[in-house]
């Protein structure tokens, strides 16, 4: 059993959340965390679920190096908002998509999870709080560089929580 567990949320659940997920993922990694720390991604709607990351995010992390991992397109579920302790989403429209799944479950206050936007925890200012969707748009390498940043962040909020649950 983890200590700390990071959902990772955007729409389809095969661009931005899981390059987040897999991002973190290395991060914690790197710092030893991983058997303290459970990590996943999942999507607001269910146009690609199933499938795997998109090539083009497969890519970006191939170019970083960092791994893709097994991960494969879900939505979220009533249960997640009670078994995560951080939904950390891509976007406000994700964020409001969780709203109505909130609504559904009975309200905030029925919730164990802390919800945040990914970019809440990043460190650069150079983006509007959002991480845009390439798979309309492209633009995988700056997406990437937008993750990259809030998981750092975000890896720090993360740690500080592992230090007062210790």
């Amino acid at each position: 059993m983890s200590d700390v567990s990071v959902l990772f949320l955007c729409m389809g659940n095969i661009c931005r959340s899981p390059m987040a997920e897999a991002v973190f993922r290395a991060l914690v990694v790197a710092e030893g965390l991983d058997d303290r720390i459970r990590i996943d991604s999942a999507g607001t709607h269910s146009y690609h679920l199933g499938h795997a990351p998109h090539p083009e995010t497969q890519a970006e992390l191939g170019r970083r190096g960092v791994a893709v991992g097994e991960q494969v397109s879900r939505l979220i579920t009533p249960a997640d908002l009670d078994e995560y302790d951080f939904i950390v989403a891509m976007d406000r429209a994700n964020v409001a998509e969780l709203g109505e799944l909130l609504h559904a479950a009975g309200g905030a206050q029925a919730v164990r999870a802390e919800i945040s936007l990914l970019l809440d925890h990043a460190e650069g200012e150079d983006h509007d709080g959002q991480v845009p969707d390439p798979y309309y748009a492209g633009g995988y390498d700056h997406v990437y560089e937008l993750v990259d940043d809030g998981c750092r962040g975000l890896l720090e909020t993360v740690r500080a929580r592992l230090v007062t649950s210790s």
